[in-house]
């Protein structure tokens, strides 16, 4: 698909260019036969036309989402019923969006707290995106419950939820819970709201998937071993 629009491109401005004085139905079709004949000889023609139409897609989306953030910085990086953890005031603030039902989550997690741990200057904040189940739903919001009242407390109860195998239920948050030693009776009010908008602001970012991280104005969709995000995380570091 991709190469027929650009052999059509190409045919077009090759028309163009000749359009004055006006051609001869023999003279159109002798171009259209140049044309068609120099791309066969020389396909990286088409290869760097295609090239060049992905940098400038890749481009236009860099710049929407550059705009999505700053629209949203406040609720991005300064939202108190947000979870976070590392600097009070970071350099850099990296931004994770997660699922306590999500397996490549449950690797990631851990290198929240080592990579706040190495760059003291760096604070990471949580927003769950509940996309698989119930129970991503009901346990998110426990947890931003818990961050509201006990914020001591959150990464207890984060650590726990993450380390359960499989999918929670009732019966595996409410065991988090009482290892962790929190009481959520009943997740507020305020963590439903959070959690619309964690979700409202994936969507406007293009996030399909968990975990997905921005870092600086770049995000990292998916997992990746822990020596590649720590070298994304020393090289937005390095832009600041």
């Amino acid at each position: 698909m991709k190469y027929t629009l650009l052999f059509t491109l190409l045919m077009t401005a090759s028309l163009q260019a000749v359009a004055a004085p006006a051609l001869t139905p023999a003279q159109e079709a002798r171009v259209q036969e140049l044309v068609q004949e120099t791309l066969l000889k020389h396909p990286e023609i088409l290869a760097a036309a295609a090239e060049k139409l992905d940098q400038q897609s890749a481009e236009a989306s860099q710049q929407q989402m550059k705009s999505v953030i700053a629209q949203n910085s406040d609720f991005l990086y300064r939202d108190p019923n947000s979870p976070r953890i590392g600097a009070a005031k970071p350099r850099l603030t990296l931004v994770v969006f997660t699922d306590y039902n999500c397996p490549y989550c449950k690797k990631f997690d851990p290198y929240l707290e080592k990579i706040v741990a190495k760059y003291p200057d760096v604070a990471v904040v949580f927003k769950f995106l509940p996309y698989r189940s119930e129970s991503s739903v009901t346990s998110a919001r426990d947890a931003l419950t818990v961050w509201r009242a006990h914020p001591e407390q959150f990464m207890k109860f984060n650590d726990l939820l993450m380390a359960k195998k499989g999918y929670h239920d009732d019966a595996s948050i409410a065991q988090a819970k009482q290892k962790a030693g929190v009481v959520v009776n009943e997740p507020d009010s305020e963590s439903f709201e959070t959690v619309k908008k964690s979700l409202a602001l994936a969507q406007q970012l293009g996030i399909q998937g968990t975990p997905a991280t921005l870092i600086g104005d770049e995000m990292l969709s998916g997992w990746v071993p822990y020596e590649q995000f720590d070298a994304m995380v020393s090289d937005a570091l390095k832009k600041q």
